[in-house]
């Protein structure tokens, strides 16, 4: 079995052909069960998640996250992640590769996928909320798609904005750290959300017609990173059919009849698909929510076997 370590991940998934295998990946379609959970008691508490998938006479793929919050004490990463590959057909292991790696380079081009359907086709303007794993990417993942040039960072930890800033300079983006969320907002093409967040901060009154919001950081009931007013009067899109299950976002505005299951347009399969239309004009205002999806996981790690094995 081949092991291939973090900078192997990392180099095998550059988002422009991460992107496109994203997309053919929705398009195909493959067996994604309900990931499972549980919880590790001992001396320090924990929740290991195992989200498997397979194509038929494909590859199968596992993937393992281990969350354990006290890390943090013992000067330790709370994450840790792996995911190993096999053959469909034999159950034959192929590879272990670095499961953080594959998480946050799919979760940015996903994104970036969506936005490609879902924001104006000039957008240039980024407003990014989350300077961290996966946010940090998100500026790259969106340039193969879009021509974003302008980026405006906002973090509640000013050293990482700080940090963030200077690396998408160096990257021959236009970054600046937000002074003034709202007045960024409301001049952003493109408002991305990659937080813990558990209360709003992006509030739907300073986002432009015109305008995509995309959420990638609540993946729980308990967070939240938009307000009630992000969803009135806009078009919602979901990554999946799961999604209005699982994340604060959509559960808290479904029970309060700001809006229905109706009001969701299609899923990213059926955006990939051609089932249903994306952005319809330029002053619609559009929302993709994610909360992530084992396909994608199995998409990339095959994507690092066939380049590396």
């Amino acid at each position: 079995m081949n092991i291939f370590d973090t900078v192997t991940t990392r180099n095998a998934l550059d988002f422009e052909s991460l992107t496109l295998r994203l997309k053919t990946a929705f398009i195909k379609g493959c067996h994604v069960p309900l990931r499972h959970s549980h919880k590790i008691d001992g001396d320090s508490e924990g929740t290991v998640l195992i989200m498997p998938a397979w194509e038929d006479n494909g590859y199968l793929g596992i993937k393992t996250v281990n969350i354990f919050a006290g890390n943090a004490t013992r000067g330790l990463p709370g994450l840790h992640s792996t995911y190993v590959l096999y053959d469909a057909k034999t159950g034959r292991p192929l590879a272990q590769m670095d499961g953080n790696e594959i998480t946050s380079r799919r979760t940015a081009a996903a994104s970036a996928l969506a936005a490609s359907y879902l924001a104006r086709p000039n957008a240039s303007r980024l407003v990014l909320l989350g300077a961290g794993r996966v946010g940090s990417l998100v500026p790259e993942a969106y340039r193969t798609q879009l021509p974003i040039t302008q980026v405006d960072v906002w973090d509640a930890n000013p050293a990482a904005v700080n940090a963030l800033v200077d690396r998408l300079n160096g990257l021959g983006f236009n970054a600046t750290a937000v002074q003034d969320l709202e007045q960024s907002v409301r001049q952003a093409d493109v408002v991305t959300c990659a937080t813990l967040a558990t209360e709003p901060i992006v509030q739907g009154q300073w986002l432009s017609p015109g305008s995509h919001l995309d959420l990638i950081g609540s993946f729980t009931p308990l967070m939240r990173e938009a307000d009630d007013d992000c969803f009135r009067n806009a078009a919602l899109f979901v990554d999946t059919e799961e999604a209005p299950q699982k994340s604060g976002d959509l559960l808290g505005p479904l029970s309060r009849k700001v809006i229905s299951s109706d009001d969701i347009k299609g899923t990213l399969s059926a955006l990939c698909r051609g089932n249903v239309n994306g952005r319809q004009g330029n002053l619609e205002r559009t929302v993709f929510k994610a909360v992530g999806t084992a396909l994608e996981d199995l998409a990339s790690a095959g994507q690092v076997f066939e380049r590396n094995a």
